[in-house]
């Protein structure tokens, strides 16, 4: 099998002297108060543990080639570097993957190597994420480099199913006044490996798309008529428009009358004047690992949107492999009241008639 292989070899080296990351030029200072480079001996441990018949494609020095180089692994160089490795070289190497047709993109580093994949890849190919960023929020890292190297072994050996992920990163600079402003930036297609065993009641035995598949058609089975269901950003409410055959914006917050779309990608004072005297649902799934529910990615949905629907008229749905990574549900929607009134315990559709309660700090 054919895999590219890209390091961004500064990523983690501002979390010990406490600079939160590595954006921009903030290596430097990193460098400065004595940071060493990780990702390179992080890559290596995830590529000590592959098994199978594999040829690389990298970039030159640092960003991949050193690390193959040091397990003895066949590789070809298809982005050279010139000289100190800025994001687009990321881009260009895997810019390179694609034409070359890849099966699979491997990356090491962190949330920023994460966008700059997404920002080349989109989700043309599966990519798996070896963690080594300060900033971790994306949904495309295993948890260790050895998982990593396992994932891609499984990958390699087997007929393994994908499904999107969500691409996170924050505002360093607010980052490291105490302030997260997270954002939620598109999805890339990840091997569907699940490796966590799915919460009691869940639908054993299949896969992350099937649990969303039957979210979606309980869902639409008992839409109502006559009310607006208004759908947030994210794959699991994409099901459930693809299951009234509609289209819908990953990104973004849409609404639906009688199995009809009827407004696309809209803003706050849209919604405002659709749901203004309506009967209303909201359809809503959390950011995987995060459990952000309101205030990351969809910021449309305003606290008065959320009241103009009423708070009884709140889905949450998800799937059960999303949840076994999300084990909390949170809410930062700019107001302090309504994020305390979804404090608790709240249901969570998680498959067909299928709930779980699931805490919401």
């Amino acid at each position: 099998m054919l895999l590219g292989f890209v390091i961004n070899p500064i990523a983690g080296m501002g979390g010990s002297v406490a600079l939160k990351g590595t954006d921009g030029d903030s290596y430097r200072v990193a460098i400065s108060k004595g940071a060493v480079p990780l990702a390179l001996g992080r890559s290596v441990r995830a590529l000590s543990r592959l098994d199978g018949d594999i040829a690389f494609l990298t970039a030159s020095g640092e960003m991949g080639a050193w690390a193959l180089n040091d397990i003895g692994l066949a590789y070809e160089v298809v982005w050279e570097t010139s000289g100190e490795s800025v994001p687009e070289d990321t881009r260009q190497a895997c810019r390179s993957f694609l034409e070359r047709k890849v099966e699979l993109i491997a990356f090491c580093g962190g949330d920023g190597t994460a966008r700059d994949v997404l920002d080349a890849v989109g989700d043309k190919v599966p990519v798996i994420g070896i963690p080594s960023g300060v900033k971790m929020h994306s949904a495309v890292f295993a948890n260790t480099p050895e998982e990593a190297g396992d994932a891609i072994t499984h990958f390699v050996k087997g007929d393994v199913p994908t499904r999107l992920a969500e691409v996170m990163d924050v505002d360093e600079d607010a980052f490291r006044r105490g302030e997260l402003r997270a954002r939620l930036y598109g999805y890339v297609k990840v091997p569907d490996l699940g490796g966590l065993q799915p919460p009691k009641g869940a639908v054993f035995g299949t896969s992350d798309e099937e649990q969303k598949e039957a979210i979606a058609e309980f869902v639409v089975e008992r839409m109502e008529p006559g009310t607006i269901y208004v759908l947030g950003p994210g794959t699991s409410t994409k099901a459930v428009a693809d299951r009234m055959g509609q289209p819908k914006t990953l990104l973004g917050v849409d609404a639906y009358l009688d199995g009809k779309a009827i407004l696309s990608d809209a803003p706050e004072e849209d919604l405002l004047r659709l749901l203004d005297g309506k009967r209303a649902k909201l359809l809503v799934t959390p950011i995987g690992r995060q459990g952000f529910v309101f205030g990351r990615g969809n910021q449309q949905l305003s606290p008065r949107v959320i009241d103009m629907v009423g708070m009884e008229n709140l889905l949450i749905i998800a799937t059960p492999t999303k949840l076994a990574e999300t084990p909390f549900l949170r809410s930062d929607s700019g107001d302090v009241d309504l994020d305390k009134r979804l404090c608790g315990y709240r249901k969570v559709l998680i498959g067909y008639d299928q709930y779980r309660m699931v805490r919401c700090l």
